[in-house]
């Protein structure tokens, strides 16, 4: 993190270097995400059912999640501009091998190594573009970092779905390997030398929750909304095919949509989030809670789908912003640790909400997976609800108590 106001890049670098982040972050969701728009030809392809091609989330997602906190300990002493190139370059071969593997399981053992790599840019990818600016530009750096990734809802899932209508999921995923390659570029050329800062040992990592109270309840909330969002996002194109018959075109339509509603609730939630991040995380979680309700009860029509699939966008798109500043006021001095811990949160929970949504799809018809999310997020929204926030000097005498100190 930025510990002084001033920034030691030329003015113009440190923003372009901001865009390509961003660039990089639209690049990497749009990756992990693409399968949610290709599901059904995926599986066609391939021979298997829609819920077992949701298995492309939820590997990608465990491996995102559970090696995030070892590899960015592991490598805390590399230039991260370094380290992003890496990431960027397994992403891209990553992306390739996808479009080339002749069976579904190649596929799934593709992703499952692309994940580790999403993992550790998710843990340093905000960091970095907040240590580019002046500390008190930081939140804006992260809002347009963020923006990437209502940027691949507006158009990377949205054209991946439009793509393969005129080609094919393996074209998808070719030109989405070219575009890595290009981002990788564009990092080793634009984003200045960023030495590693505050990055700790993997047991300093694993000891922030018993450290920080408010870390762990963040962490708590996070993996809810994330658990039912990711379990009922994940089949809105089974859903919206077996409620209203549904064109391919109408389907990336409704994605631009939910991408545009991201990207009005990131923008959104950049103004109110520091001025009350808890307030504003409570409203994007009811915002979710009631787009899936809305999606369950006038989901049939199509004004309904795009009411609860805008509202969905906008309400998701707000929580991710407010859910990394609620992360930064939770433990400000460990931001990046902090952030690979979260990461391995979210990420899992992606993955077994993909699992969990999965599940029910199968077995219980698409509509049981929206269920599924409507709980989790509600629980999210309660666990935010019920917790009373801490006063500095609460936060410090807490920290003294857990900590022995």
């Amino acid at each position: 993190m930025v510990t002084t106001d001033a920034s030691p890049y030329p003015t113009l670098r440190s923003w372009l270097g901001v865009a390509v982040i961003t660039a990089s972050l639209f690049t990497f969701v749009t990756t992990e995400l693409m399968p949610v728009g290709l599901l059904t030809p995926v599986s066609t392809n391939l021979g298997v059912s829609a819920g077992m091609a949701g298995l492309m989330v939820t590997l990608y997602g465990i491996s995102a999640g559970l090696g995030v906190p070892f590899i960015v300990a592991w490598t805390r002493r590399i230039n991260r501009r370094v380290l992003l190139s890496v990431l960027l370059a397994v992403l891209a071969l990553g992306n390739l091998l996808t479009a080339v593997s002749p069976s579904f399981a190649l596929v799934l053992t593709t992703r499952l190594v692309m994940g580790f790599a999403n993992g550790v840019f998710w843990a340093i990818g905000v960091s970095m573009a907040m240590r580019l600016v002046p500390q008190r530009l930081a939140p804006r750096a992260s809002a347009v970092a963020l923006s990437g990734i209502s940027i691949a809802a507006v158009v990377g899932i949205p054209l991946g779905t439009f793509l393969e209508s005129l080609t094919s999921w393996r074209a998808t995923f070719l030109i989405w390997a070219g575009l890595s390659a290009l981002v990788f570029l564009a990092v080793t050329v634009v984003v200045p030398s960023l030495p590693s800062e505050n990055a700790v040992p993997v047991r300093e990592v694993f000891r922030l929750p018993f450290r920080y109270a408010q870390l762990r309840l963040v962490l708590l909330a996070v993996t809810l909304y994330v658990l039912g969002h990711f379990g009922a996002y994940t089949f809105i194109r089974p859903f919206v095919e077996e409620h209203s018959s549904a064109s391919a075109a109408f389907i990336s339509a409704l994605l631009v949509m939910y991408g545009v509603g991201g990207a009005a609730g990131n923008f959104v939630a950049g103004y109110t989030v520091t001025r009350n991040p808890r307030l504003s995380f409570v409203i994007a979680c009811t915002g979710l809670v009631a787009a899936m309700l809305l999606l369950l009860t006038v989901g049939h029509t199509r004004p309904g789908l795009i009411l609860a699939v805008a509202l969905w966008g906008v309400s998701f798109g707000a929580a991710n912003l407010c859910q990394i500043n609620l992360m930064l006021g939770a433990a400000p001095d460990k931001f990046e640790a902090a952030m690979s811990i979260n990461t391995m949160g979210y990420n899992t929970s992606i993955a077994l909400g993909a699992l969990c949504g999965g599940w029910f799809a199968d077995r219980l018809g698409v509509d049981s997976a929206v269920w599924f999310g409507v709980a989790l997020t509600a629980a999210a929204l309660l666990v935010t609800i019920g917790t009373r926030p801490k006063t500095a000097t609460a936060a410090a005498e807490d920290e003294l108590a857990t900590t022995g100190v």
